[in-house]
């Protein structure tokens, strides 16, 4: 069985890793380079950095801190935030990073995931998808969560994948912060609607929430957690030997 992947997630505001609740109330945590190295250090099977002002700020995401991470760590980097050309996609795989993430650069103009999936190849496009439930629909939402874009989050996500997009990750805001475990609705979804692999993200807040995630959804591929790391809530070495005596395959 291929193993999952326990992935910390690092928000990157103006040169620090910040995390919030529900994407508000932003707090700055650490270092992101030196965050990174710890958690290279420390069992993560990869990382993800986010820029999570580049698009609300209309600017071109952070290449010397990915540099300098990249100098460091040793693991596959996935990177996002304000990513809306192909240029982009150029200066982020060049300055150390192994896939890049795309979301309301995608979302503006759609042509975007083919165009890089047939530059760089389907691994390299990660589809980062931020979605809150509106009614009875799932909404897209931009701005770091605070715009509701009206658009249909799994159709989006199906075309997103019918189009290129090697991976999705899938942030419930619903769930982001509070601590109560993954959005196993939404993510039940998404994994019945496409056959790429999928990464749950938002409500980690202990061990049994990782293992309830890929117990009730073997179909997920990867956890994403950032709060319950950077605050020592949980140990990835410690979580990992958790899930291999409950028989889900993790890299030890």
């Amino acid at each position: 069985m291929i193993a999952k992947r326990i992935i910390p997630c690092l928000d990157v505001s103006h040169n620090e890793v910040v995390k919030g609740v529900r994407f508000q109330e932003l707090q700055k945590v650490a270092s992101p380079v030196e965050l990174a190295k710890y958690y290279s250090e420390n069992g993560a099977d990869e990382l993800v950095f986010y820029d999570i002002k580049a698009s609300v700020e209309q600017r071109s995401l952070f290449t010397e801190i990915l540099k300098e991470t990249a100098r460091k760590v040793f693991i596959p980097l996935t990177v996002g935030g304000g990513i809306s050309s192909l240029a982009d996609f150029d200066r982020v795989l060049k300055s150390g990073a192994d896939k890049v993430s795309v979301n309301s650069g995608a979302i503006r103009r759609k042509e975007l995931i083919e165009e890089a999936a047939n530059r760089y190849g389907n691994q390299c496009v990660v589809l980062s998808v931020d979605v809150k439930k509106i009614g009875d629909e799932y909404h897209l939402f931009t701005g770091g969560g605070r715009t509701d874009t009206g658009i249909e989050a799994l159709s989006w996500i199906k075309y997103a994948v019918d189009h290129g997009a090697g991976e999705v990750v899938v942030n419930s805001i619903d769930t982001d912060g509070v601590k109560g475990g993954y959005d196993l609705p939404l993510l039940t979804k998404v994994c019945d609607l496409v056959e790429v692999p999928i990464i749950a993200s938002g409500g980690a807040g202990k061990t049994e929430d990782f293992t309830e995630l890929f117990k009730q959804l073997p179909g997920v591929d990867g956890a994403l957690a950032a709060s319950v790391f950077h605050y020592g809530n949980v140990n990835i070495k410690e979580l990992k030997e958790t899930l291999a005596t409950q028989d889900i395959p993790v890299r030890v």
